[in-house]
């Protein structure tokens, strides 16, 4: 079960581990302050070095950097549940095509993702619960390929964005930390 950012965390002989009365978000502002203490301005702009976008879900297995070799940076990282390309996921393409300089987009879906197993009664079910419908639609999918498939057309589609021609998918699979590029014609 995940721990709320308002919960103490669990005992860790990690030395980054909180006080016994620290909260996940205290742990995070201390590890800010060690980082900024050694931090020196890159002296870079806004603008990614590849002019590459990459989308991607949220899953906390999935590390972008390492997993396709970038650095600081590099590109822009937009990330959602599922990485599904949303009317938000268009907003910030279109920001990052149109006002930051990117000419490609990259888009990866991965292996166990947890909106496989969702549907839209999510939203029915939370609605009940809190008493107030969801503006959003959940995007979940039952394949992962025809999902990136779906993502992949949205973008080549999109009349706001300007550069539709290198947009391509991937399927990340969380035991092997290969890609699998997905053919956008099945």
């Amino acid at each position: 079960m995940p721990i709320p950012a308002s919960q103490p965390l669990p005992s860790s002989a990690d030395s980054t581990s909180p006080a016994p009365d620290g909260t996940v978000t205290d742990r995070l502002v201390k590890a800010n302050e060690r980082y900024a203490a050694a931090f020196t301005d890159p002296g870079m702009d806004a603008r990614p070095v590849l002019q590459v976008a990459v989308v991607a879900c949220m899953d906390a297995r999935l590390d972008l950097h390492a997993a396709l070799g970038l650095e600081l940076g590099d590109c822009h990282t937009i990330r959602n549940a599922g990485g599904v390309v949303t009317d938000d996921i268009i907003r910030s393409l279109t920001i990052s095509q149109r006002a930051l300089g990117t000419r490609s987009v990259v888009l990866i879906h991965h292996t166990g993702c947890g909106l496989l197993s969702l549907t839209e009664d999510f939203r029915h079910e939370l609605a009940a619960e809190v008493g107030q419908r969801p503006t959003w639609a959940v995007e979940a999918f039952k394949d992962l390929d025809e999902d990136v498939r779906q993502s992949m057309q949205r973008v080549r589609t999109s009349p706001f964005l300007l550069h539709t021609d290198d947009v391509r998918g991937f399927v990340f699979d969380v035991t092997t930390g290969l890609l699998r590029e997905i053919d956008p014609q099945g």
